[in-house]
């Protein structure tokens, strides 16, 4: 039987979700989750996120990292690890390195950092709030902005893995043409990074219904010899541990043999497929 991790979970901290600590990690006990990475929005700037529905407030900070601590010495059953999901802003790059390492150098800091691109521009691409705004972008521009925004993330030096790959066909929207090429730069970009790939439940629960990468997205980052890490993105504590046997499952069709869970020291246990 192979072990259940979810390493992307967020809590109502994010302000767009459902849920204490206590119960995300309830949830995952009960469903027999044995690894567990919390992974809160690192605060956005404000003229980004005004109402903080986007993102967690920088003065929640501390006591996020606090209360993780806390749980995980009430629940020794199950392997929780201190992380933080950051947005890569091309032009608050140093803004988010600075932030990200005085957290990493907390003695309580996160041990894991996952790196996604939710902006194009100022434009959230993905939020359901402003989805008749694809009427107003080529969906080829979006997805050729998409990955070329994901490459430079991906060769940032500031993340440890990158979340949902693929997340700008969250709707549905397909280019006209072939994407292999802008895969094939994702694959490069991610081992020029030394960065992980997520392999993400959530676009199951989304319009496009299905995971996050792709077939075809996946098995170029397994060639290029990209490890990947689970994650069901959970915002409500019944999605914590959502349909991971179905990314294992992508995981080996793509040639993979293993999951990797991140174990708070930079190093990772595989997770045999």
């Amino acid at each position: 039987m192979r072990e259940l991790t979810d390493c992307h979970i967020h809590t109502s901290r994010c302000g767009h979700a459902k849920g204490s600590l206590a119960e995300y990690v309830e949830a995952g006990v009960a469903g027999g989750v044995t690894g567990m990475v919390i992974t809160e929005h690192l605060a956005l700037p404000d003229e980004l996120d005004p109402d903080r529905t986007l993102s967690m407030p920088a003065c929640e900070l501390d006591e996020y990292l606090v209360e993780i601590d806390f749980i995980r010495q009430r629940y020794p059953q199950i392997d929780l690890i201190t992380g933080l999901e950051a947005d890569y802003l091309p032009a608050r790059v140093q803004e988010t390195k600075a932030s990200l390492a005085a957290a990493r150098t907390r003695p309580d800091g996160p041990r894991f950092v996952l790196g996604s691109v939710h902006f194009i521009g100022e434009w959230v691409f993905d939020d359901p709030g402003r989805i008749h705004e694809w009427e107003q972008h080529s969906v080829e521009a979006a997805w050729t902005d998409y990955f070329s925004l994901w490459c430079d993330a991906a060769r940032s030096g500031m993340f440890d893995a990158m979340a949902h790959p693929d997340l700008v066909k969250k709707f549905g929207h397909r280019p006209s043409f072939d994407p292999a090429e802008l895969y094939a730069q994702a694959a490069q970009a991610a081992v020029d990074g030394g960065v992980l790939i997520e392999v993400s439940t959530a676009g199951l629960r989304k319009p496009v219904g299905e995971l996050y990468p792709g077939h075809d997205l996946l098995t170029a980052f397994r060639v290029a010899g990209v490890q990947a890490t689970v994650g069901s993105d959970a915002h409500r504590p019944d999605e914590v541990g959502y349909q991971i046997d179905l990314a294992y499952d992508a995981m080996v069709r793509a040639g993979y043999s293993y999951a990797s869970f991140p174990v708070g020291d930079g190093s990772y246990r595989r997770i045999e497929l």
